[in-house]
């Protein structure tokens, strides 16, 4: 019963946030913004869809049995969570899951993102680890967050080519290291 619970609660997770995406998209393209990276998008969205496919499958091939480490990983689910929220929350209207561009808009540099560059793709990369492990997944966890690492590798890259092209996010955000924040560049 926990199994389901759980999917169900990704699942309306995912279509909430599509619904925010979407509000958004509309408030930033009325801003003005440029759409990049539309050619690897559709990548994205497969790779959460086979990945929730696969979760699904794999952990029913399992009786949908928790890990002997639930409590664990469930508490690390619940932290990437709340997360989750305060990354959305602190980029307000100008959240999405497509790479959208304000020209000359100023980038956000609070919350998460006073420390990281890309808090929202640590969230998923970690949830492609937690999710799966929860229900005993290996297979699951292994080959999505590698497909996940390949996928967000083109992603940052077009996204930080169009933030540092259009906003000042060369000015906020390069002047220090992507994975030690706190240790500026040399």
């Amino acid at each position: 019963m926990f199994f389901y619970l759980f999917f169900a609660f990704i699942i309306v997770e995912r279509l909430g946030e599509l619904l925010i995406a979407k509000r958004n998209e509309r408030w930033l393209k009325e801003k003005g913004a440029k759409e990049f990276g539309k050619k690897h998008y559709k990548y994205i969205v497969l790779v959460h869809i086979l990945f929730l496919l696969s979760f699904w499958v794999e952990a029913m091939f399992h009786g949908a049995r928790l890990s002997p480490f639930w409590p664990i990983i469930l508490s690390g689910f619940l932290i990437t969570q709340l997360l989750r929220v305060w990354t959305i929350l602190s980029l307000g209207r100008f959240w999405n899951t497509k790479i959208l561009v304000v020209p000359n808009a100023k980038v956000i540099a609070k919350g998460p993102y006073r420390w990281l560059r890309h808090p929202n793709y640590v969230i998923v990369a970690l949830e492609f680890v937690l999710i799966p492990l929860l229900f005993q997944a290996y297979w699951t966890a292994m080959i999505f967050s590698l497909l996940n690492m390949i996928v967000l590798f083109i992603r940052i890259s077009v996204e930080e080519q169009a933030l540092c092209a259009m906003t000042n996010y060369k000015n906020e955000f390069h002047k220090h290291n992507r994975f030690f924040p706190l240790r500026p560049i040399k």
